[in-house]
């Protein structure tokens, strides 16, 4: 499996190289993280320091998520700048039960990664859900590798 890893990664930076856009960029990463991370869903949070929010406009089957960058797993992975992953979600008091009732999507498991900006500031989260199998310390390297990778292409399309 690690060759299939590598070669779609591969693969994935030359499509990525090839995008013009934060949206169809994000859309390309969610896509290409979801396959090679063998999840259901991807989200990518941005970070809004100022307004202390996440958001998303690429949350499979939802329009538009905004949360406090203070709560849930998510704001957990802000404030203490590390890859998390939980296999029992609804068992940790960060998860935030209520997008799933609100979406009707059941999370069966998660992991996050910090996307760092080239000062070392978080402009986000990089959100995987729903792996087969559980999500481990070698999914837990690999999405910090996936994170670092992808935080130039989100920083440029920031500062556009």
């Amino acid at each position: 499996m690690a060759i299939d890893k590598r070669k779609r990664l591969l693969a994935f930076s030359k499509e990525l190289a090839n995008v013009d856009g934060l949206v169809e960029g994000l859309k390309c990463i969610s896509q290409n993280a979801k396959f090679i991370m063998e999840s259901e869903r991807c989200s990518i949070f941005l970070y809004d320091s100022r307004k202390s929010e996440l958001w998303t406009t690429l949350a499979d089957g939802i329009d538009r998520i905004i949360i406090p960058s203070d709560i849930g797993i998510i704001g957990r992975v802000i404030k203490i700048q590390k890859v998390l992953f939980e296999n029992e979600p609804y068992d940790n008091p960060y998860f935030l039960s209520d997008i799933d009732m609100q979406t009707g999507f059941f999370t069966k498991n998660l992991i996050a990664a910090p996307i760092f900006d080239s000062y070392g500031d978080i402009i986000g989260v990089l959100e995987l859900l729903n792996k087969d199998t559980l999500y481990n310390k070698d999914d837990a390297s690999f999405i910090h590798f996936l994170a670092h990778y992808i935080s130039g292409f989100i920083e440029l399309h920031l500062t556009r």
